[in-house]
């Protein structure tokens, strides 16, 4: 098979513009090398000899190009990543939309894990709420990613036990079965969370969110991605709703309608109409 650890600058530029256009995930020459060790293990897998004739493939072939993306991307997560915005989360976000849908009648809460990679985001989340909401409630969650792969480990939902490390005692013994080679998370768990595939770049097919988590994904796109994936965002809330985004990312001088919030706990963002 021929080198391919150094792509041409022509073909390097063949990805990154058909990636952009694909997925809006950016890369530049500081994350190159990144692409080309990525792209390398897809061409020993596929068996296709060189870097031009695996972009002619993808060009042409939307299943062969979904495989492709889920292989260029960054899965890293763990659960309760980041334990301030769950706290945040607890005290200062259900509250407030608990006391917007009390008298409102509606005892539904609506949330997106978008960027969920193996599922541990929606499963903290989906314990979190089970513990925390009154009983008259209930939750629904969509949990969607870019890689197939990560999607299937997280409909399972099984883990070994370096995976479960930061899930609190009691919360691993109620909703986890544990056996030799790891924990599941329990059924009537796994019943509560709808695991999909979805391009962050298409709008969404989701509607009437009341909280989206979108944690450390808009760092893998430039402005003008950052700006359509945040404003699909605004579209698929309700009026009165709260974005999460990765602790090292911000909207500062993006072209949105999101009202930045600063809480005792962490900062995040709102939809206030």
């Amino acid at each position: 098979m021929a080198d391919i650890l150094f792509l041409s600058d022509d073909e390097f530029e063949g990805y990154r513009k058909l990636i952009y256009t694909e997925s809006g995930i950016h890369f530049t020459q500081t994350n190159r090398s990144i692409l080309e060790g990525r792209l390398k293990e897809r061409l020993r897998q596929s068996g296709i000899q060189t870097a031009k004739l695996y972009l002619n493939k993808i060009s042409g072939n939307k299943d062969e190009m979904k495989v492709f993306l889920d292989a260029i991307t960054t899965n890293l997560t763990r659960f309760f990543r980041n334990q301030p915005h769950f706290d945040a989360m607890e005290y200062f976000v259900l509250p407030e939309i608990l006391a917007l849908k009390k008298p409102a009648g509606d005892f539904t809460v609506r949330i997106w894990s978008a960027g969920c990679s193996t599922g541990e985001e929606p499963y903290t989340i989906a314990m979190l709420l089970s513990e925390k909401l009154p009983s008259n409630f209930k939750f629904e969650i969509v949990a969607s990613d870019l890689s197939l792969k990560c999607l299937m480990t997280a409909k399972e939902g099984f883990y070994d036990k370096t995976r479960v490390v930061g899930i609190p005692d009691t919360y691993l013994k109620k909703y986890f079965d544990h056996s030799e080679s790891g924990y599941r998370v329990k059924d009537v768990l796994r019943a509560r969370i709808r695991f999909d595939y979805h391009n962050l770049k298409n709008a969404s097919p989701w509607k009437n969110f009341d909280v989206v988590f979108c944690r450390n994904v808009l760092i893998y796109f430039d402005e003008a991605a950052q700006t359509t994936v945040v404003n699909h965002f605004w579209d698929s809330m309700t009026s009165k709703s709260f974005l999460y985004i990765g602790h090292s990312e911000s909207l500062f001088g993006m072209n949105t309608k999101f009202e930045f919030v600063k809480t005792k706990w962490t900062t995040l963002y709102k939809k206030w109409i």
